[in-house]
């Protein structure tokens, strides 16, 4: 039986066996979906049991967050090349914030997590600590002077915080009849969060 466990050829370390994890997880999503992909799928899928899964990774909702940000990369580009000559940090705020808006559920890798179902588990694995890492190192690549709009080097992360959460609670809409007016967002983010990274007068100069 061992023998036919992963194929008949079992990973030479634990980085192989975390990338097949991840390979095994991504053709189930492509075949039945994020919320028909269990750990024991998974497990099938590899010819292994779910306790040899679990050596490697914590949960489906892990593995899953792993596949969608091997797609994320080209999305990052896109989204720094499009705040790119914004005149402030409150500026390319709310113009990358209007882009995930526009992007993300349209894009079947970083639509993922939104596939779950599930706005607890989304809301803990979006604003997870690495989820949080991630979104401050995006933030780090936008073409802005953030001391311009009083953010520190050691503030990012709780503002990459602030803007995933916010981004959570405006893309899990289930019960809307229809996505909300692009221009009704922009207004809501200019009144209450552009004053946030608008330092008075003389501030941050």
């Amino acid at each position: 039986m061992a023998r036919h466990g992963w194929g008949g050829r079992p990973p030479a370390d634990e980085d192989e066996a975390r990338l097949r994890i991840l390979d095994a997880t991504e053709r189930l999503i492509d075949r039945h979906g994020v919320a028909k992909t269990t750990l024991s799928d998974v497990a099938a899928e590899l010819g292994v049991t779910r306790q040899t899964v679990y050596r490697h990774v914590g949960s489906i909702n892990e593995i899953v967050g792993e596949v969608a940000a091997r797609g994320a990369e080209d999305f990052v580009d896109r989204l720094v090349a499009h705040v790119d000559g914004s005149r402030s940090p409150a500026e390319a705020v709310v113009e990358g914030m209007l882009f995930c808006l526009r992007t993300v559920p349209q894009d079947p890798r970083l639509n993922l997590l939104l596939q779950l179902g599930d706005t607890a588990t989304l809301s803990r694995a979006a604003t997870s600590p690495e989820t949080v890492a991630y979104g401050s190192a995006m933030l780090r690549r936008f073409p802005v002077d953030w001391a311009a709009g009083g953010v520190s080097e050691t503030d990012l992360d709780g503002l990459a915080e602030m803007i995933l959460r916010l981004l959570i609670s405006l893309l899990d809409a289930p019960d809307a009849v229809a996505p909300r007016p692009e221009a009704e967002i922009r207004a809501l983010l200019e009144r209450w969060l552009v004053p946030a990274l608008t330092p008075p007068d003389g501030v941050g100069s």
